[in-house]
């Protein structure tokens, strides 16, 4: 028996979580990130553990991470320098895209210029048809002359993505053997071994992305290893993955491209556990760190799950928890525009040099410079004593808007809160709208730096009753991580007519694709035990451009049921748009496969409950639509299973603060759950 730590980074602090073995314990801490030196955040928790709680590096038995590495390289454009190798004549793939408006809400939006520049896209005479047969072979001089363009154009890293490589990727890894032998130092990366999809541009923009981020990615990861080694940490690092689930660190250094969005995901994964054990079926989990809101519909504790999210301004098309992130983080920075216009976001001060209040130099007002302002923060410390709030800083970045707006300092910060949920609140509208479900059928879990503190006014304004704050919602992330299972994805394109014909043809790449997969997970991963198989099939009818993902039953295939195959896609249609064709033929496009091999997990039994009023220990003053109230003020450490208090209210810990506005009243439940409800409890 040891300890279980997760990690997560975020743009404004480091997230750490450790879990007792024997006692059943949790400790949590948090330390500030090091954007300028990754990693270093890190070893300096790893070394915090130790002098707080008494934690040896040596009594660690699981780590589990989760990094922005990736992500931030993509955002801040700083990247390997890559040329891509395409089949001549599909040299514009990236620059023609889809041709779609970024935001149909915004007429003057503009998609962002191409990953790789068109100057350092370099066509190839290869050929390959659409049945996978070669019609153009690559010559090996053809070969070394485009190597020399990307050495002439500086090229750091060479993406191959060749037409209906998904089919057939002989010609991707022909070139590659060649570059490799003429050039063993420069990565060369396949689009068919990233995600072998069909559609050109989806398949080459994610190779792209995985080819910017995978040097870097893989020597951070052999730094951390090698620095978790030092400090005597024996077990081996997991990465969390953006699919919610984790891989090995020796994996995620060739597969970087599946960790890009695994903090959001591993938040969502440790809210769906909570929402679970809480008993609420349905929840919009809201994960608030310093730079976005992060929000995600789910239903009997598991989120949806979808390809195409973004990465910075760019998609990537392999399957990630569904999450629709909003420029506006505790960090969001706050502006009057040349026109008198208040805007706030989606610029983040970050960490360094953070909110103003932070006294870390930041010059610029923040959403939360706001709350300082506002009241709600300054009784407590911040981050476990890393941060004293000055409320004095906070009104002086503030007094240069509120001149600009000619209004207070107080209207002013709450101009900017207003403004940060109502941005929220289009974004999670439009959320609602996409799956045609009511907000208020929803309870809001709120997590994150900053999610508590502004929960209750966006559930407020969507018409939400309930808003859920874990016990430890600042650190939910690196909890998340602690919980989630080995899970892969895998994928394989059929373009077959569903009939019984070709249910023999499907059920060998089902039996394909479930023997890699398992490869993946007793091999490469070291799993011992059960594995969980999830299938499903990209489906359309014939002539439809695009498909839909519909659950599907191994039975059915092994039993060559071809019409239960059909008559699912059916239902599935019309689940989504209100009919079905029943008369229509259908395609399987591809086949998919999702892998899971489950790993122990913390536990946390429920604690009774003793039923009490609480009242504060002490009050703060907080200004709130346009007045001031009076607001109890709460140590969350001694809110106990079963206590009751009224609102307003503001619950200080060590991770987060929660501010409960007028209208709201509170109460523990047995897990240490803080249930907010818009009712006023008796």
């Amino acid at each position: 028996m040891g300890y279980r730590i997760g990690v997560d980074i975020g743009g404004t602090f480091t997230d750490f979580c450790v879990f007792d073995e024997t006692s059943s314990a949790l400790h949590t801490l948090k330390v500030l990130s090091r954007p300028d030196a990754p990693g270093a955040e890190v070893l300096l928790g790893l070394d915090e553990i130790e002098r707080r709680f008494g934690i040896a590096p040596r009594d660690v038995t699981y780590f589990t991470h989760g990094s922005t590495v990736g992500v931030n390289s993509i955002i801040q454009g700083t990247g390997a320098r890559l040329c891509l190798f395409v089949t001549e004549g599909f040299r514009d793939v990236l620059e023609l895209a889809r041709l779609k408006i970024p935001d149909p809400y915004d007429l003057f939006s503009r998609r962002p210029p191409p990953l790789v520049p068109r100057n350092r896209v370099i066509p190839l005479q290869e050929r390959m048809n659409a049945e996978g047969r070669p019609e153009i072979v690559p010559s090996e001089d053809a070969i070394a002359q485009a190597l020399a363009k990307a050495e002439a154009a500086g090229a750091e890293g060479i993406v191959l993505a060749f037409l209906h490589s998904y089919n057939n990727p002989g010609h991707e890894r022909l070139v590659k053997e060649t570059l490799k032998r003429l050039r063993p130092d420069l990565p060369v990366f396949c689009s068919a071994d990233v995600w072998p999809i069909v559609r050109e541009y989806e398949r080459t923009i994610t190779a792209c992305i995985h080819g910017s981020v995978q040097p870097r990615v893989s020597h951070y990861i052999g730094r951390l290893e090698e620095a978790l080694r030092e400090r005597g940490v024996p077990a081996a690092p997991m990465i969390t993955k953006s699919n919610g689930g984790v891989m090995t660190a020796a994996a995620g250094k060739e597969r970087s491209i599946e960790m890009l969005l695994s903090g959001t995901a591993a938040g969502v994964i440790g809210a769906g556990f909570v929402a679970q054990r809480a008993g609420f079926p349905r929840v919009m989990s809201l994960d608030i760190g310093g730079t976005s809101a992060d929000v995600a519909l789910l239903r009997d504790g598991m989120p949806d799950f979808r390809s195409g999210e973004l990465v910075g301004r760019y998609p990537i098309y392999l399957p990630t928890v569904s999450v629709s992130s909003i420029g506006a983080g505790g960090g969001s920075v706050a502006s009057v525009d040349t026109l008198g216009v208040l805007r706030v976001g989606p610029e983040s001060a970050g960490s360094t040099p953070g909110p103003a209040c932070y006294g870390r130099g930041g010059e610029r007002a923040t959403i939360t410079d706001a709350f300082a302002i506002k009241g709600v923060l300054g009784a407590a410390e911040l981050g476990y004593g890393a941060v004293n709030v000055d409320r004095a800083k906070a009104r002086a970045v503030v007094a240069p808007l509120a001149e600009g707006l000619a209004r207070s300092e107080a209207a002013t910060a709450e101009a900017i809160i207003d403004l940060a949920v109502a941005n929220m609140y289009r974004e999670t509208s439009r959320l609602f709208s996409q799956v045609g479900e009511e907000p208020s059928g929803y309870a809001l879990l709120a997590f994150g730096g900053a999610g508590p503190m502004l929960g209750c006014l966006l559930a407020e304004a969507m018409g939400m009753e309930t808003v859920i704050v874990p016990e430890t919602p600042g650190v939910l992330a690196a909890l998340g991580g602690l919980l989630a299972d080995l899970r892969s994805d895998f994928v394989r394109v059929t373009f077959l007519d569903i009939m019984p014909a070709t249910m023999p043809a499907i059920d060998q790449a089902l039996a394909d694709l479930a023997m890699e997969a398992r490869d993946w997970l007793h091999g490469s991963q070291g799993h011992t035990g059960e594995a969980m198989l999830t299938i499903s099939g990209d489906m359309r009818y014939r002539g439809q451009s695009y498909e839909i993902e519909t659950p599907l039953d191994s039975r059915w295939i092994a039993d060559g049921d071809s019409q239960a195959i059909i008559d699912a896609f059916h239902a599935r249609h019309a689940e989504i748009y209100g009919h079905a064709d029943e008369k229509a033929e259908v395609q399987l496009v591809a086949l998919r496969v999702v892998i899971a091999g489950t790993i122990p997990k913390p536990s946390f039994p429920a604690r009774p409950l003793t039923a009490m009023d609480v009242a504060a220990e002490s009050s703060v003053t907080v200004s709130h639509r346009g007045g001031e109230v009076t607001a109890g003020l709460f140590q969350r450490r001694n809110l106990k299973p079963g206590s009751r208090f009224a609102g307003p209210a503001v619950v200080i810990q060590d991770d987060t603060t929660t501010w409960a506005p007028p209208g709201f009243g509170g109460a523990v439940d047995g897990y240490g759950n803080l249930i907010l409800s818009r009712e006023r409890l008796s």
